[in-house]
């Protein structure tokens, strides 16, 4: 990790937890006297990383990877099949969800706000958002603040809205430090920020070479743009920015090796986003690691089994190697550990966190640009198949499935299931089952809900406004 931003990084993981205000907070969360640009722009990304950054002491609240996990239980391809140290008990049986006081709820509210107030100090800093003064710092630090605040608004979106409806409620919209009001937005106007933020990003990132792959570059922002365009139902510009990603040329499709190689190195290089961790970060089992890997000193080492889902394992391939990314170690539980995974592979080896974090692949925009254009009708049908087979010819030995599908709809339907498989445990297949409005049908091995078959608007698959907002913001 580059030395400057590791120091700074250090330095503000040990000041996260001071602030503890129950409702959305109103101001930057930065604690360090007048810091400069630079080292308010680490912070942001501090943020993505700490424990409590969701505002609470829960060892389930540990930043983007945290949430990842939250989505990857509710759409279920992540099954909790033993709850030894209830930790996800009420998030994987649904009560949490339907409880607007739980914790759940509150925490990736929290998160998202508080990288959002991080993004508006920094642009504060610049003047404004309009008109900033680029003597104060460069644009690259102005186009990372957009682009931090264009995610996050993206994913309480996703996490916080049943289905892409634009006249329907969406989230507050708070773009200032000095706004003291956070009033409901509808939908569109949400997603005409995101638009706004990561477009600009976009533009003032042109040429810009980021030093360490946690930082925003064109890549990452035309990445979520794709996202954003597909979950607003508009598949072209969703297949124009996948293929903007996929023609950058900067990140090769992920080897055979590679995906049973442990995912724990950020210079992988088919990641387009993601973090370098250190043991000196002070990551231990309250992380994404300690929850999902085997063989970190945690929870899924000692009782709390996250394993693929039943059906799931049962419909890879036998020819398709990502069937040896599952593996059951322990008698009649399939855990991903032949995918995520601690290089030693010693149960509870790992104690400090050294594996690194995954947050963007090229990969997830071949699969992307496939479902987009399966989604402009059959005219696309060929191109559709070939970008899926771009994918999966290093996976799956023989693809004349793919030929044989005769049109766009079950098209679509084997494009969304090889999404689950390949990005089992990366939080991405809720996304997915939000935008394709797909039902979550769980096999025999969860620990509640064994069979249960609901449709992708179902309460249970939406996070509340927790209750604290609620009390607070009289504008909701």
């Amino acid at each position: 990790m580059n030395k400057k931003i590791y120091i700074y990084l250090f330095t503000l993981f040990a000041i996260l937890q001071s602030c503890n205000r129950e409702e959305l907070v109103t101001e930057p969360t930065e604690t360090i006297s007048t810091p400069a640009i630079e080292q308010k722009v680490n912070g942001m990304f501090a943020l993505m990383l700490k424990d409590g950054t969701g505002g609470t002491t829960r060892h389930e609240d540990f930043g983007q990877k945290g949430i990842d996990i939250f989505t990857d239980m509710l759409e279920s391809d992540v099954a909790l099949s033993r709850n030894a140290y209830n930790r996800y008990a009420s998030l994987a049986n649904y009560s949490g969800i339907l409880d607007y006081s739980s914790n759940f709820n509150y925490i990736p509210w929290r998160y998202y706000y508080r990288v959002i107030y991080s993004a508006n100090d920094v642009i504060n800093d610049f003047g404004g958002n309009d008109n900033p003064d680029f003597s104060k710092g460069s644009k690259a630090l102005f186009a990372q603040a957009l682009a931090m605040r264009g995610y996050a608004y993206f994913y309480l979106l996703q996490l916080y809205t049943k289905e892409y409806a634009p006249t329907e409620k969406g989230v507050p919209i708070v773009t200032s430090i000095l706004q003291t009001k956070s009033e409901m937005k509808k939908q569109s106007e949400v997603y005409d920020q995101i638009l706004s933020d990561l477009t600009r990003a976009e533009t003032m990132l042109e040429g810009y070479d980021r030093n360490n792959k946690i930082k925003f570059n064109q890549d990452v922002v035309r990445g979520l743009l794709a996202y954003t365009y597909a979950a607003m139902n508009n598949p072209a510009k969703a297949q124009e920015y996948s293929q903007k990603v996929i023609s950058s040329g900067n990140y090769p499709i992920t080897t055979a090796s590679q995906l049973t190689g442990g995912f724990n190195d950020v210079s992988t290089p088919s990641w387009i986003w993601g973090a370098d961790l250190t043991t000196d970060m002070g990551l231990d089992l309250i992380s994404w690691w300690g929850q999902m890997d085997y063989f970190t000193y945690s929870y899924q080492s000692v009782g709390d089994y996250k394993t693929i889902d039943g059906n799931l394992r049962l419909s890879i391939a036998a020819n398709d190697i990502r069937k040896n990314q599952f593996q059951q170690i322990v008698s009649g539980y399939w855990f991903g550990s032949g995918k995520f995974y601690d290089p030693a592979r010693v149960k509870q080896g790992q104690r400090q966190i050294e594996t690194d974090y995954i947050f963007m692949r090229v990969d997830e925009f071949y699969l992307l640009k496939a479902e987009s254009l399966a989604k402009q009708g059959d005219a696309f049908l060929p191109q559709a198949k070939q970008a899926l087979k771009d994918l999966l010819q290093n996976r799956i030995s023989d693809l004349s499935f793919i030929d044989s599908i005769t049109n766009s709809t079950d098209l679509l339907k084997e494009i969304y299931h090889q999404t689950r498989i390949e990005f089992w445990g990366e939080g991405k297949s809720y996304l997915a089952m939000k935008r394709n409005h797909m039902n979550v049908v769980r096999g025999q091995n969860h620990d509640a809900f064994k069979g249960l078959d609901i449709p992708s608007t179902d309460e249970k698959l939406t996070f509340k406004i927790p209750s604290a907002e609620v009390i607070n913001n009289p504008n909701l």
